[in-house]
């Protein structure tokens, strides 16, 4: 979209992707679950969307803006301005995540949860990826 593509970034993110969101992200939503099991109606609803929005943190997309540095082979670019430009993400990001993570997590059965996430981290990702132009 930015005319920046690169096979390293690519390869590099897919690895990260297959390795720690793979590892990361479904362990975190069994957790949802487990923590939430004994809730009901609205208090169950809201936490489990709440913990979702949770994960995807400040924190969380400056660290996937750290591996699209490191992978891009722009390491005069890691700073703590990704903390800023992760913490308006976050914040610009919070209807929308609400929005979708309450549909994840109410309306998917568990079995479809971690692919619904998947989906939806995939196109956040891409705005991650995004924020910086959008945000700096």
């Amino acid at each position: 979209m930015l005319d920046e593509f690169s096979w390293y970034r690519l390869l590099g993110m897919m690895f990260i992707g297959a390795t720690f969101y793979a590892f990361e992200i479904p362990n975190y939503f069994d957790w949802i679950v487990k923590k939430t099991q004994f809730l009901k109606g609205i208090k169950a609803t809201l936490t489990k969307t709440f913990l979702a929005i949770a994960y995807f943190n400040p924190l969380w997309i400056a660290r996937h803006l750290l591996f699209i540095k490191l992978f891009s082979g722009k390491f005069e670019a890691i700073g703590f301005n990704l903390l800023e430009i992760a913490f308006w993400s976050f914040l610009v990001n919070i209807p929308i995540s609400f929005v979708a993570n309450y549909i994840i997590q109410n309306r998917f059965k568990i079995k479809w949860r971690f692919m619904g996430s998947a989906i939806f981290s995939a196109l956040m990702a891409i705005y991650y990826a995004l924020s910086e132009t959008l945000f700096s």
